[in-house]
C-alpha cells in the first residue's frame, strides 16, 4: 500500500496517524508513506523524529468570526490544493488519509478531485470543522466516539476507535515508576495536564500536596516543561510519597502501574486510558474548539469510567474527589471495568480494513 497521511496542529491529529503507519509496517502492508503537514504544526517535529518522510504545505485555518484574513485563507486553500495535487501526482498513493487539522483539508480535497480513494478519521466526540467539510467528498469516515456519527453522512461512517489504543493495549505492569523514586507495588496517582501542562491543574495540585502526602498512596505529578521551574519554586519540601517531573517522554509505559489518572480529556489520552482500563478524573481544557474535551469527558463519565471536574470545580472538589476515589476499591474497580469496555483494542486493524475496502 502506498499511503499519504495528512493531519496536524495537535497531537490528537498526529498520534492516530503515526499509530496507523506503525501497524501497517508491522503487518508488512506498507510499501511507501508520505506525511503532509505544515511547517508551523507539531507534525513538522514529531513526524520526522519518527523517521517518516514529511512534506510541508503552506496553509492556515479559517477564523470562526468574520475576518479579512479569511479571504487570504481561501487563497491559501486554493493554492494548497494545487500544491497537494502535485505532491499526490508525484507520489501516486493508493489511498489518502486525513486525521484532522486544516492542513488535511487541502490534501484530502485534492485527492478527491483526482479520484484517489480517501478516508478521514475523527478522534473526538465533536467533529472538527475540516472533517465536517471533507466528509461530503471522501469515501469513508472513521470515528472513535459514537456521539460524533450524526455530524457526518450516515452511509460513510464506520466505528473504528482511536488507532492509538491498539499501540498501548498490550502494555503490562513494569517497574518504570522506580525511575521516579516511587514504589511500583504501591497504589499510584498520576496527574498531568498534557505536554505543555495546565496551570489550573497545577494550582490545584499545589494546594493538595500536604493532603496527598498524608495519604497511603503515592503521587507522580507532571507539570509540563514550561511550568516546572515555577512549580518547584513554590512547592517547598515534598513528602516522600510525592514526586514531580516536568515531562515524561513515554507516558503510556507507566500507565499499567497507575491506579488513577488525573488529566485533560483529549482524544489520545482517553484512547490510552480505555485501552488499558484505567479509571480517571478528567478536567477538560476550556480553550479548545467547540469545547470538545468536555463532551469527551462527559462521554466517559456517563459510562462510569471517569469523574468529570471543570476548572471552576477544582478549588472545592479536587482534593476530596481524588482521596475519596483512592480510598474506595470497589468504585475504582468498577470504573476500570467501565473504561475497558469503552476501549477498542483492535482500532488500527479496523481502520486498515476500511482503507483496504476503499482501495478495492
Amino acid at each position: 500500500m502506498r499511503l499519504v497521511v495528512s493531519g496536524g496542529g495537535t497531537g490528537g491529529h498526529i498520534y492516530p496517524a503515526l499509530a496507523l503507519i506503525d501497524q501497517l509496517k508491522k503487518e508488512g502492508k506498507l510499501d511507501a508513506v508520505l506525511y503532509v503537514g505544515t511547517h508551523r504544526g507539531l507534525e513538522s517535529r514529531i513526524v520526522p523524529d519518527a523517521g517518516i518522510p514529511f512534506q510541508a504545505i503552506e496553509l492556515q485555518g479559517f477564523k470562526r468570526s468574520l475576518s479579512l484574513s479569511n479571504f487570504k485563507t481561501i487563497q491559501m486553500f486554493l493554492s494548497s490544493v494545487g500544491k497537494a495535487k502535485k505532491v499526490l501526482a508525484d507520489f501516486k498513493p493508493d489511498v489518502v488519509v486525513g486525521t484532522g487539522g486544516y492542513v488535511a483539508g487541502g490534501v484530502l480535497f485534492a485527492a478527491t478531485q483526482m479520484h484517489i480513494p480517501t478516508v478521514i478519521h475523527e478522534s473526538n466526540s465533536v467533529a472538527g470543522l475540516t472533517n465536517k467539510f471533507l466528509s461530503h467528498f471522501v469515501d469513508k469516515v472513521g470515528i472513535a466516539f459514537p456521539e460524533v456519527a450524526a455530524a457526518f453522512p450516515a452511509k460513510k461512517v464506520v466505528m473504528v476507535g482511536n488507532p492509538r489504543a491498539q499501540q498501548v493495549a498490550g502494555l503490562q505492569p513494569n517497574d518504570r515508576l522506580a525511575e521516579f523514586e516511587l514504589d511500583p507495588k504501591r497504589r499510584t496517582l498520576l496527574i498531568f495536564g498534557g505536554s505543555r501542562g495546565a496551570p489550573a491543574i497545577n494550582r490545584a495540585v499545589l494546594a493538595s500536596v500536604e493532603a496527598f502526602g498524608d495519604s497511603d498512596f503515592q503521587t507522580l505529578f507532571v507539570t509540563g516543561r514550561a511550568h516546572y521551574d515555577a512549580v518547584m519554586a513554590e512547592v517547598g519540601t515534598l513528602p516522600a510519597n510525592f514526586k514531580i517531573a516536568p515531562y515524561i517522554d513515554d507516558m503510556p509505559a507507566i500507565l499499567p502501574d497507575v491506579a488513577l489518572v488525573v488529566s485533560r480529556s483529549g482524544a489520545t489520552s482517553l484512547a490510552e486510558l480505555t485501552a488499558l482500563g484505567i479509571p480517571s478524573v478528567l478536567i477538560p481544557s476550556p480553550n479548545v474548539t467547540h469545547d470538545h474535551q468536555t463532551v469527551n469527558a462527559q462521554s466517559m463519565a456517563d459510562a462510569g469510567a471517569a469523574v468529570l471536574l471543570t476548572e471552576p470545580d477544582l478549588p472545592a472538589k479536587f482534593t476530596q474527589t481524588i482521596t475519596a476515589l483512592l480510598a474506595d476499591d470497589g468504585r475504582l474497580n468498577a470504573m476500570a471495568k467501565a473504561a475497558a469496555k469503552l476501549g477498542v483494542p483492535d482500532a488500527t486493524d479496523r481502520l486498515i480494513a476500511v482503507l483496504e475496502d476503499v482501495i478495492k
